[in-house]
């Protein structure tokens, strides 16, 4: 079975390797000269390729974020800055010999379905290099070339525009805070990248406004006693409880957590909606808000030749530089539009990977939708050769959902059964961090490493900033301490409303 794979990201590196793992025959089409996709910073915005600006770190840290079969490196710092996450991108195609199966420099022009797709389930795929064009037939697709390439900027939804005299532009254009020097600036949108850019321009600009019509909760990376978020908030044990609960009490729950940090009321931050959790990442932002280095505002009223006016605020404020951080559209310009149907920025998908309404399953989307594929594509390589796709609920929760993606392949973890073969490896699994090591215990792709990196995942995490131990340190179990605070929340909330 011959599989196109679009892109040498995260998911598209992936997605050859899990091909390859299942006897299939990838072929990797990646429009620049190396692997890394989005991580792949470049000076210069490429067209048709993601842009990041040089001092993006991740989001999710290192345990959670790895291939489930290939942990970082122990000394590798807990959130990566870009250019170390890229060299992990670079082992991983090096240590699995990927590169051989990916063609650089080769753009994807067109996807069509072969005249005989409802027979044989294939595609006619259209490649470039260097202005000479290419013709394939494959046997499935797998769409890995992320979300990040088309900007999404609604200018029609922001009266006066056309009249400001300052400078204007998206957040994929911006790359370093000099611009900024001296100006005051307003940043629109409160997602990852404009809490990011409002932090940095506030170390050099005069002045730094953050417009947001919605709110967002705020995360630290640095979580419970100095520990990753990530791997404190996404346990089994914290997703059965928040399943468990009724909604408006689990809810009520996950607010109270995140505003144990700051109560985001009062910076202005509380969503408007208190029952829809949209965090966004960033160390600094409550730290400058109460310095006064940045400012927060609701949405934009209108703009005028030099200045701004946001609802419910009469004064106008003066600014020189906008940047929207709108966020991008869902877009594949190699597919035709009655393949993907896009609505709201959404593709409806089955599983957020495969369309829906084709006669053969045999077009995947990678990574466009909730979460890349580092832990999706053993499960897709078992789909596409389905006659039919099995019945999709409505709903997303991410730990749920990984978990019903691994039952198909027989992957999922189970933990009542290691807990009679192995207790300690079935408590860590339950108590600690649900890092991808997890669907390798089993199954199809079963990794024998896959177990002592579950017990060695704190090592690996402590490693790079246990650079100088006192004689007299003691730490407790971050598991440990989870299981605790919730233990002691749950006692309150039970006295709290005898």
């Amino acid at each position: 079975m011959r599989v196109a794979v679009v892109g040498a990201g995260v998911s598209g590196l992936t997605a050859t390797k899990c091909c390859l793992d299942e006897g299939l025959e990838p072929t990797c089409f990646e429009q620049s000269q190396d692997v890394g996709g989005l991580w792949r910073y470049t000076e210069h915005i490429e067209a048709g390729r993601p842009s990041l600006y040089p001092s993006v770190i991740s989001n999710t840290s290192k345990e959670m974020s790895a291939f489930s079969d290939f942990p970082y490196p122990e000394d590798f710092p807990v959130f990566l800055p870009n250019a170390q996450f890229l060299n992990y991108l670079q082992r991983y195609a090096d240590h699995f010999s990927l590169r051989k199966h990916i063609k650089f420099g080769t753009t994807v022009v067109s996807i069509r379905k072969h005249p005989d797709f409802a027979t044989t389930g294939q595609w006619d795929v259209v490649t470039e290099v260097e202005g000479k064009q290419t013709f394939h037939v494959f046997d499935a697709v797998m769409v890995c070339s992320g979300n990040f390439s088309e900007p999404y900027l609604p200018l029609h939804c922001f009266p006066g525009i056309e009249r400001f005299q300052g400078q204007y532009f998206h957040s994929r254009q911006y790359k370093h805070p000099d611009i900024f020097q001296g100006k005051r600036v307003l940043v629109v949108g409160m997602g990852n990248s404009g809490v990011d850019i409002a932090v940095e321009a506030s170390r050099v600009a005069a002045k730094v406004t953050v417009s947001t019509s919605r709110g967002a909760w705020v995360f630290s990376r640095v979580f419970d006693h100095g520990y990753p978020w990530d791997m404190v908030f996404n346990t089994r044990l914290m997703s059965l409880i928040r399943n468990s609960l009724p909604r408006p009490l689990s809810w009520w729950l996950i607010n109270y957590r995140v505003n144990q940090w700051f109560n985001h009321k009062n910076y202005g931050l509380e969503p408007e909606q208190r029952y829809f959790l949209v965090p966004v990442l960033n160390d600094d932002l409550p730290s400058y808000i109460l310095t006064g280095r940045i400012t927060i505002k609701p949405g934009v009223k209108e703009f005028k030749d030099n200045s701004v006016v946001f609802h419910n605020c009469p004064e106008e404020e003066p600014i020189d530089i906008v940047v929207f951080c709108t966020g991008y559209n869902v877009s594949f310009p190699f597919l035709e539009e009655a393949i993907i149907k896009v609505e709201n920025k959404h593709a409806s998908l089955y599983k957020y990977v495969f369309p829906t309404h084709l006669q053969r399953p045999t077009l995947a989307i990678l990574g466009s939708q909730v979460l890349p594929g580092v832990k999706l594509c053993r499960t897709l390589s078992s789909f596409l050769g389905l006659c039919r796709l099995p019945p999709h609920p409505k709903g997303f929760l991410w730990l749920v959902y990984m978990d019903e993606l691994a039952s198909f392949i027989g992957a999922k973890p189970s933990v009542l059964g290691l807990l009679c073969r192995d207790p300690q490896l079935a408590l860590t699994i339950f108590f600690g961090p649900c890092t991808p090591y997890q669907y390798r215990l089993e199954g199809p792709g079963r990794w024998e490493g896959a177990r002592q990196a579950i017990l060695t995942q704190w090592d690996r995490t402590l490693k790079p900033t246990r650079t100088r131990v006192s004689t007299s340190s003691y730490s407790l179990c971050p598991s440990l301490l989870t299981v605790v605070g919730v233990l002691l929340l749950l006692a309150a909330l039970f006295f709290g409303f005898q």
